[in-house]
Parts: structure tokens; C-alpha cells; sequence
């Protein structure tokens, strides 16, 4: 699990690049580059405040070790208001 401060998500990641998708940790944040048809499912989960797994690893393994959650939940935080 990664704590991040900001997550950006890149979808210009070609199909032709042999990876599902690839995550990096830069600065204090996450970014992830995905295809651009995950971006677009990426969109819609978004919309309709669904959860969304993203795999990241090479598209030939068969053991993807990585994901990148993106997740709704309950609570309402306080923290970092205002």
C-alpha cells in the first residue's frame, strides 16, 4: 500500500508498449499510465462512482503483482479542510 499526495493518470500509454499499464512513484505522488481505452473505462467508474482496478506489468506475464485500486468509501474525512 502507497500513501500518495496527488495521483495522475496518464492515458497515453500505446497498446504496442507490451505493458497493461505502469505505475511510478514521482515526487510525493503516484503517477499511472494507462491505454487510452483504460482511461476512458477509468472516466465512466468515475461517473458513476464505481471502484476501478487498474493491473500494471508487462502484458506477456501472467503473475500481475501490482494494482492500482481506485476506491469510494464512506466516511467523510476532517482532515486537510480548509
Amino acid at each position: 500500500v502507497t500513501g500518495a499526495s496527488f495521483v495522475v493518470f496518464n492515458g497515453a500509454l500505446k497498446t504496442s508498449s507490451g505493458f497493461l499499464a505502469k505505475s511510478s512513484i514521482v515526487e510525493d505522488g503516484l503517477m499511472v499510465q494507462i491505454t487510452r481505452e483504460a482511461m476512458e473505462s477509468l472516466r465512466q467508474a468515475l461517473r458513476e462512482k464505481k471502484n476501478f482496478r487498474i493491473a500494471c506489468g508487462k502484458t506477456d506475464s501472467g503473475d500481475v503483482k501490482e494494482y492500482v485500486d481506485v476506491c469510494w468509501v464512506e466516511s467523510d474525512e476532517e482532515t486537510n479542510k480548509g
